[in-house]
């Protein structure tokens, strides 16, 4: 009980005076440090049972019902060609240990997935292009479904939107048309994890920054605007500021540089501050009606009032800061919160209060603005700071044009059922 009262003040205080944010967990697209090992070019290496210590189990907030294969609506319609690649890069996941920190966020138990990613090892099925009805009997050998049920009991139905990654024009040097900057990590933000010393408030950070011996928070948008002398470090400049805008929304995307250079910039980190929609700010200056603030009603509003811009960006306190990232693979998104990179309707994020990153989900809603049934194994990769509650989900659509255009209008209902090793029982978390 103390420690309960003693983590309620500490949030208390955070939140009220000394008005350091919380957040409480990353954006979608959330990217380890520059240079950390890209666990998609590696091979897929499967290590003893024994070798793979145990952590203290994760208690997940919903209900698992059993279930069998022919239950799954759209099951035998999937086509499964491509989905070893991604079956195969989320073994490399779920075989990394775990480290126990409460502070990140729960994971598919790795000695639960252990025979079967030994199996995935040894089963001579190619990465690219492997046989769906191979693939298909594979997972109906090793895996189980569970339908995730509220908290309630009952199946869980949620809303499902979409997210995609990008493309913008920059350039590594302002001038032109190039104005806009994409900002790497200051060197002097702090990210401070509250579950490493409450554990109840797992997952929990806040951000900000050290003057003298206190902890403020971090600049807002305006303020790194307001102060040329000390911007964080600019990775590149985009010749549009709705565009760059609309980039740090999703958290990732690819940056096209006038050499024909394509280079990804993934999230990094971001000022803590909490978002604000530029489209509510220009309802509320009477610019544009609600229903109108469109990316391309707002891009238009920009170019009609060009002074303004700065004042329109600056209505959003947040600010996301970038990895820049060589693309090896065009057909790999960025890396998600489970350092997996996202391969397009086939990965998700998810709230791991309920479903743990690295299982295997089938997900069963419709097509954006339709009702035309969309349902597909897809991966639990990632997480975001708006995706809260049982069956809550964001479908990846993947890179471009025409994947904005399907994450934009998709807001559907939807649920899921956990596809978890046979011989391990109910999923479960660590």
């Amino acid at each position: 009980m103390k420690r309960i009262l003693l983590s309620s003040l500490l949030l208390a205080m955070l939140a009220a005076c000394s008005s350091v944010p919380i957040e409480s967990d990353t954006p979608a697209t959330a990217t380890p440090a520059a240079g950390a090992v890209n666990i998609a070019e590696q091979p897929l290496r499967v290590p003893p049972l024994a070798s793979l210590p145990d952590t203290p189990a994760r208690p997940l907030a919903g209900k698992f019902q059993q279930a069998s294969w022919a239950t799954l609506p759209g099951w035998q319609a999937d086509d499964l060609t491509q989905v070893w690649k991604a079956f195969v890069n989320n073994c490399k996941g779920l075989m990394r240990p775990v480290s126990g920190s409460l502070a990140m966020q729960a994971r598919a138990t790795p000695r639960a997935w252990q025979p079967v990613c030994a199996a995935v090892a040894q089963s001579g099925l190619g990465e690219q292009g492997a046989d769906a009805q191979a693939v298909r009997q594979f997972l109906q050998t090793h895996l189980q479904p569970w339908r995730l049920l509220d908290a309630s009991g009952k199946p869980a139905r949620n809303t499902v939107t979409g997210y995609y990654e990008p493309l913008v024009h920059a350039a590594r040097e302002r001038g032109g048309e190039y104005q806009w900057p994409l900002y790497a990590a200051p060197a002097d933000l702090l990210t401070i994890d509250l579950g490493t010393v409450y554990p109840e408030l797992a997952g929990k950070r806040v951000r900000g920054k050290l003057v003298g011996k206190r902890v403020v928070p971090y600049d807002t948008r305006a303020e790194i605007a307001a102060t040329p002398t000390r911007q964080p470090p600019v990775i590149v400049w985009v010749n549009d500021p709705v565009e760059a805008f609309f980039l740090t929304i999703q958290g990732s995307g690819r940056a096209q540089l006038p050499n024909g250079e394509t280079i990804r910039v993934a999230y990094a980190d971001h000022n803590g501050r909490p978002y604000r929609s530029i489209g509510q700010w220009l309802a509320t200056q009477g610019e544009l009606p609600l229903a109108q603030a469109s990316m391309q009603n707002i891009k238009a509003w920009a170019r009609k009032n060009p002074k303004r811009v700065q004042e329109m960006l600056n209505a959003n306190p947040a600010m996301v800061f970038f990895n820049e990232e060589t693309v090896t693979d065009p057909e790999l998104g960025p890396k998600g919160a489970y350092s997996i990179p996202l391969i397009g309707q086939r990965s998700v994020a998810v709230d791991t209060q309920f479903v743990p990153l690295g299982a295997p989900l089938f997900l069963s809603t419709q097509y954006p603005a339709s009702s035309k049934p969309l349902q597909r194994l897809v991966f639990a990769q990632d997480t975001g700071a708006a995706i809260k509650g049982a069956a809550r989900t964001d479908f990846y659509w993947g890179f471009g044009e025409e994947a904005g255009a399907l994450a934009g209008r998709m807001k559907q209902p939807g649920e899921m059922w956990v596809l978890w090793p046979k011989q391990a029982g109910a999923p479960s978390a660590r």
